[in-house]
């Protein structure tokens, strides 16, 4: 600018002059230069220094053993594969067991006590664990404190010389959509790489457990980034790198990060009881579709449908039954179905707390005290129904009671009996009317209704006869109705509601 001022001509730097005497037309608006510096932070490099030192790499190992006798196929030197292939069988096929190992990540949440987060997937079935820091030192872990794989997530514990950097959690509820954030990991090995995005998404399931309640983020998050902190930008723990969506094996932009909210909870117990205790409310429950929210009045997907309370359970001490909608437990919206497991499983046991439920077409509150959930044992097995080998054709009960429609087209339906019982492997306990009959393409077989199946109730009446089923049908089509709305019981017990639409 001083080169070309210095050689223009008088009158045109006159001229110059005079219209930048207009500063006006030069300054960046306020509201201008506010957005442009909103699109992002400056620099991360003061925070990242002094998070770095407290994030790890989680390097573990473990003997796996080939399949003795199980000669190594034939590879070529140098092929793709080879590195595969030496890691999964025996050179010699003697069956001796070979060092595998895996890196992850984690952070220290104690200097003092060497307490240090990281997901239950990057230490499972670890013979070794050892922790190494950015200044190259290394420590071995000499206890996993507790795990819980329903959340993907473990507490290690070092024996520190010194203490140790560490960092704090913060609150995931406060973290907005489009709010920045860090992560802070060991990529491909590559350990103290640090990543900034923004939250792309709160509250995502991905399928992967019974509490999915991910952050989601554009912050690149790569193989052995799992268990390591995902930061807001005052350098508090905000969620746990879990869980990449790729084809490629690499980011392509959709990461998911545990919460901490829930990831908090979850390490408190671990660190006290060495385990996770959950809360229990004892309910089955299910979403609320279309044609089931038109029958209760409610808006679709909100709230929790009760279609069974156990017995002796704290939901049936308080009052809760089924046909209940759980709109709101201890304060808290339950937005979908999904959400109320999680609401209960973080509950103190024993703590008493407002339970809001829809009941007839009317909002009331309970109080129920929770109990504590018993994480059901491995090899459990729930038996299905039984093969009933029905020809397709109406059952006449085999006791002399005819089925019929009970005024549902495609539906027939007769009352249990023992022989209904041993066809259809029903329980001692069930009572109601047996579906004998599910003509394909029929409202009931759209909806899922299958044949063995037990009608509990129709319209949120008992039934246990024919008749009474057709005239609580028939009072549903008189009230206008499209849609009638049936409790049922599966041969394993399980109960559920289902709308089928009247023809």
């Amino acid at each position: 600018m001083l080169y070309a001022l210095r050689h223009t001509p008088a009158a045109l730097l006159a001229a110059a002059l005079a219209v930048t005497a207009n500063v006006a037309l030069f300054v960046v608006p306020e509201a201008l230069a506010q957005r442009v510096q909103s699109r992002g932070p400056q620099s991360v490099s003061p925070i990242a220094k002094v998070l770095i030192p407290a994030v790890v790499n989680v390097s573990t190992s473990q003997v796996s053993k080939g399949p003795k006798g199980v000669p190594l196929p034939d590879v070529p030197d140098g092929a793709p594969f080879e590195k595969f292939f030496d890691d999964f069988f025996d050179q010699d096929g003697s069956g001796i067991g070979r060092k595998v190992s895996s890196l992850g990540s984690g952070f220290v949440i104690d200097g003092k006590e060497g307490l240090i987060v990281t997901n239950n997937h990057v230490i499972a079935d670890a013979d070794e664990i050892y922790v190494n820091f950015s200044d190259g030192s290394k420590l071995k872990v000499e206890k996993i404190i507790g795990k819980d794989a329903k959340t993907d997530l473990a507490l290690l514990k070092v024996a520190p010389t010194k203490p140790l950097a560490q960092v704090k959690f913060g609150s995931s509820e406060t973290m907005e959509v489009g709010d920045w954030v860090m992560a802070i990991g060991n990529p491909f090995g590559l350990g103290g790489s640090v990543t900034v995005g923004i939250i792309s998404a709160k509250e995502r399931d991905i399928n992967s457990g019974p509490y999915d309640d991910f952050l989601q983020t554009d912050a690149a998050i790569n193989k052995g980034n799992s268990g390591g902190p995902l930061f807001n930008m005052d350098g508090d723990v905000i969620g746990v790198n879990t869980a990449i969506i790729s084809p490629t094996g690499g980011s392509i932009g959709i990461g998911f990060a545990v919460p901490s909210d829930t990831a908090l909870n979850v390490i408190a117990q671990l660190r006290e009881f060495g385990e996770t205790r959950r809360g229990w409310l004892g309910v089955r429950i299910q979403s609320i579709s279309e044609d089931i929210a038109a029958t209760f009045g409610v808006e679709e997907n909100k709230g929790a449908l009760v279609a069974a309370v156990e017995p002796d359970s704290p939901a049936a001490k308080s009052g809760i039954a089924s046909g209940d909608v759980i709109l709101k437990f201890d304060d808290k919206e339950v937005m979908t179905m999904r959400g109320l497991p999680r609401i209960v499983a973080q509950t103190p046991i024993g703590k008493k707390v407002p339970v809001e439920i829809l009941r007839d077409g009317k909002t009331q509150s309970l109080e129920v005290e929770i109990g504590r959930l018993v994480e059901p044992g491995e090899g459990d097995e729930v038996q299905g129904p039984a093969d009933n080998g029905n020809d397709g054709q109406p059952d006449d009960g085999k006791d002399g009671a005819p089925a019929g429609s009970a005024g549902i087209a495609g539906l027939g339906v007769a009352p249990v009996s023992d022989e209904l019982r041993t066809k259809y492997n029903l329980g001692p306990k069930s009572e109601g009317l047996v579906i004998t009959l599910v003509e394909p393409d029929s409202p009931a077989a759209k909806k899922n209704v299958n044949e063995g199946d037990v009608i509990v109730e129709v319209a949120q009446d008992k039934v246990t006869t024919i008749e009474e089923m057709a005239a609580a049908v028939d009072k549903v089509r008189k009230s206008g109705r499209k849609a009638v709305l049936l409790r049922i019981e599966t041969a394993n017990g399980d109960m559920r509601f289902v709308a089928v639409p009247l023809e």
